[in-house]
């Protein structure tokens, strides 16, 4: 590498793309270092996507234990410490914080726990003053939850905060209608929150396809979540008590312990000196980069949320993947396939979905069809619960391959990874059609479609 540099590589921001990109390239030969003023782990580990998933399976034994009297158990005294849960998951993202780092250490990487800035043509400087100099430099800063402004909004918290609160919320109001808003609503309505969801459009999810949205609202709307829609707000005050009094403009005002903003998330560049060396950015302050997560400057590169490509943890793991072969080994320099990407939304039942919607495979290609398969689950039909699941699957009508496959139900996340490698490999009904189904089991629709 080149001995002119302090490092053949100096990463800024040690999330989950950024720590990927580091420890490949260290393991490829490379001198790296990584600067993180926060916290080892970025978003996902620290306040995002694992202490989420750890509330969300914390939730689910409110209705497990109500279900559990209909299998035979008896169950006394039950009662729920929000503090206990909370504090469990701090420790444990205390010990995944510990893994992260001994995995840079463990590489060679050297880390600086401070902020660092670009102030020149490959070279950083560090919140302590020390200037060092790198051949690349990769920015992978994440995003940051979106705050709405209006008067008294600095009263309310992100989905940052809602980790931390004290105590367990009677009354919660969360601004938004993306998969934060649902995840979190689903949450605290297990947790006996009392929740409300405004949102200044009239649908949820966009991007998810229609059937499953509406069934979600159904669902939520049965376990006591309430929608405000077409509505926005016009201020918050603080009551005596602590509470706070929401004025809403399109709706009744209501007073409520904690109002919650997850209306998105903003790429991570201020403060950077990305101007200082001529980065282009988007319209949302996003590094614009190529195929190969290259930016306009040759020797810097992005990957992850700040470039706004696909805000999920694993793609970010991959183009940090991408970007340390690519540049730092001998293999042919490759990109990441954004197309067919599975996601799924925690929510209460939670949805996962794989390709297109039912309207993209319209548009896209015309002459589609659509298979459903609208049940209620073995489990909810003995605990006596009306919930019923529902799984879609849209096939190409010319060749049979199957573009989409959408489900809302128990379990549809784990579910949907394998049935995703199906999508993504170009499977078609007829492949889905020849599998014998395992039974009885959720995942058995999946091959039953009529």
């Amino acid at each position: 590498m080149a001995d002119q540099y302090d490092f053949d590589l100096f990463t800024i921001g040690a999330g989950s793309g950024g720590v990927r990109a580091s420890r490949v390239s260290a393991a490829h030969g490379a001198r790296v270092a990584v600067a993180e003023e926060y916290r080892v782990g970025g978003t996902c580990v620290i306040r995002g996507c694992v202490p989420k998933k750890m509330l969300v399976y914390g939730a689910h034994f409110a209705e497990d234990l109500e279900d559990a009297q209909q299998f035979g158990w008896t169950i006394e005294g039950k009662s729920f410490d929000w503090v206990k849960l909370r504090d469990h998951v701090q420790t444990d993202i205390d010990r995944l914080e510990g893994l992260y780092g001994e995995t840079l250490g463990n590489h060679g990487v050297e880390v600086f726990r401070e902020r660092a800035e670009i102030t020149g043509p490959h070279e950083i400087t560090l919140a302590s003053g020390k200037v060092v100099t790198a051949k690349y430099i990769l920015v992978a800063t994440g995003a940051q939850p979106q705050r709405l402004e209006f008067p008294g909004s600095e009263h309310a918290i992100t989905s940052n905060e809602a980790f931390h609160l004290d105590a367990l919320p009677k009354r919660v109001m969360i601004a938004g209608g993306g998969y934060i808003a649902n995840e979190f609503a689903g949450i605290f309505n297990e947790f006996g929150s009392k929740v409300c969801i405004v949102n200044r459009s009239d649908q949820l999810l966009r991007g998810y396809d229609e059937s499953l949205r509406d069934r979600l609202l159904q669902i939520s709307m049965m376990k006591g979540i309430n929608f405000h829609f077409n509505t926005t707000f016009k201020s918050i005050t603080k009551n005596d008590d602590g509470s706070l009094h929401v004025e809403l403009d399109g709706d009744d005002d209501q007073d409520v312990d904690v109002v919650m903003f997850a209306t998105g998330r903003s790429p991570n560049t201020g403060g950077l000196g990305l101007e200082n060396v001529g980065v282009e950015l988007g319209d949302k302050g996003e590094i614009k980069v190529d195929e190969f997560s290259q930016t306009n400057v040759d020797y810097i590169y992005a990957v992850g949320d700040v470039t706004d490509r696909v805000q999920l943890t694993p793609v970010a793991i991959r183009e940090g993947q991408a970007f340390a072969d690519s540049v730092f080994s001998d293999v042919e320099p490759y990109g990441v396939d954004h197309s067919c990407i599975a996601s799924a939304v925690f929510s209460h039942p939670p949805i996962a979905a794989v390709g297109m919607t039912e309207g993209e495979a319209r548009n896209k290609i015309g002459n589609i069809k659509v298979y459903t398969s609208d049940f209620r689950a073995m489990k909810n039909v003995v605990a006596g619960r009306n919930e019923r699941s529902l799984y879609k699957m849209i096939t190409n009508a010319a060749t049979d391959q199957v573009v989409g496959i959408h489900m809302i139900g128990p379990e549809s996340a784990e579910i949907m990874q394998a049935a995703a490698v199906a999508v993504k490999a170009g499977l078609t009904k007829a492949d889905f059609d020849a599998t014998t189904a395992i039974h009885p089991t959720l995942a058995e629709e999946l091959v039953l479609f009529k």
